[in-house]
């Protein structure tokens, strides 16, 4: 179906010819199609072609509706059925490797274009007729975050669609389904595809249960920490180094804060069962202008990972309240993003039936992800998806094939 109009809301397309985008083949095996995937880089702001991509494939599919909105791509299905669950992913990942001279190199393997290896660390190209070893490994950046998770809803888009195809007029799927693949996670909370979906279209994302296919080992990880990030600004007074006494040094003056976020002791939370650990850092420090000045301004900025007990007013409130606490005035503050935490969910019957289904014990979910979102929406959502959250965005970036087929395998179960 011809793909609808962008709103005001959705970014501007440039008149510049298009690349064509990449061939996805569904019907490749889910270690090969990942592959496929992680080979259209798609670094955060740079996700048209991949966009492209996925959507071509969901038309070539039939049976599904196909909307797009700038490079989110939105698929869904609509056969009368009582519930409808949501399959979200997003398309873009962090940058690659920083230094391309070692790109690839062992170490520095989580790059574009993608490699397999043998789990003793042998180059292993094209598949064997019974395919990819359960222990092979593929390296590429977005193998865990999350383009194995996009690779699988991919998958069970192409098997609802030939499940649509045996359907008589008077029945129904066990679950309609939306798969929604979105643009800017991985950057500032304003730039999300989602996010932009949810202001302008919310209804495109109603439904009863989703599941967002971060990586979560594969396991089911129930909610997620709150994040936001304050600035703090101290000020000096500028003067010749050689003639130190004559200015007020701002770098010095961050002395309490750092020694207060130092001091500071996160709280493990229980939330509905799980348990929440916080954090509060300072991420980033800047000040100075030459090397025989003394500063006249320093910024540390400060994150703080809350558990979901609290709101993000409560949150922030927390945050001045250490600062406060180091003699910091409340004026040298500013919050410069902020995204609220979600509640684990684990109540609601249709989360129930998911964990049922896929197995293994809930766990809670320490970072942010898009849950948040759609529990603001109303729709309790969970995180389910191969590979180890710990390897996300590290250099040597990798999954395992066993890993992306165990989830396929269970989110193949839980539809069916």
């Amino acid at each position: 179906m011809p793909v609808d109009e962008p709103d005001a809301d959705s970014p501007v397309e440039s008149a510049a010819p298009r690349p064509a985008p990449p061939i996805l083949d569904l019907t490749a095996e889910i270690t090969e199609l990942t592959e496929q995937i992680i080979a259209c880089e798609s670094v955060s702001g740079n996700e048209r072609r991949l966009a492209d991509a996925v959507e071509s494939a969901l038309l070539e599919l039939g049976g599904l509706w196909v909307h797009r909105d700038g490079d989110t791509v939105i698929a869904r299905t609509d056969t009368g059925a009582d519930q409808r669950v949501v399959l979200a992913g997003h398309l873009d990942t962090v940058p690659l490797p920083s230094d391309p001279e070692t790109r690839g190199a062992p170490g520095f393997r989580g790059t574009v274009p993608p490699q397999w290896m043998t789990a003793e660390g042998t180059p292993c190209g094209t598949p064997p007729a019974a395919g990819r070893a359960k222990d092979d490994v593929l390296y590429g950046r977005g193998a865990t975050d999350m383009k194995g998770g996009v690779a699988v809803q991919l998958k069970l888009a192409a098997d609802v669609a030939a499940r649509l195809r045996t359907l008589t007029a008077a029945q129904s799927l066990a679950r309609d389904v939306t798969w929604v693949f979105y643009d800017h996670e991985e950057v500032e909370a304003s730039k999300s595809g989602l996010g932009r979906v949810l202001r302008t279209s919310p209804d495109l994302l109603a439904a009863d249960f989703a599941v967002l296919l971060e990586p979560t080992h594969g396991a089911v990880e129930g909610g997620c920490n709150g994040t936001c990030r304050l600035r703090v600004t101290m000020p000096g007074v500028a003067a010749h180094s050689g003639r130190a006494w004559m200015g007020r040094n701002a770098i010095h003056a961050t002395a309490p804060i750092l020694a207060a976020l130092e001091a500071y002791e996160p709280r493990t939370v229980d939330v509905d069962g799980l348990a929440y650990r916080e954090g509060l850092n300072a991420v980033s420090i800047s000040g100075g202008i030459a090397g025989n000045v003394i500063p006249d301004a320093c910024t540390v900025e400060i994150n703080y990972r809350f558990a979901p007990d609290k709101t993000e007013a409560q949150a922030q409130e927390h945050v001045r309240q250490v600062l406060r606490s180091a003699g910091i005035d409340e004026e040298l503050t500013e919050v410069t993003d902020s995204s609220p935490g979600a509640r684990p969910g684990l109540d609601h019957p249709a989360a129930q039936a998911f964990v049922a289904a896929v197995g293994g014990s809930p766990k809670p979910k320490y970072g942010w992800t898009d849950v948040a979102r759609f529990s603001a929406l109303g729709v309790p959502a969970v995180n389910f998806g191969p590979g180890d959250p710990l390897l996300a965005h590290t250099d040597d970036e990798h999954v395992t094939a066993e890993a992306l087929r165990a989830c396929y395998a269970a989110m193949h179960r839980w539809l069916s």
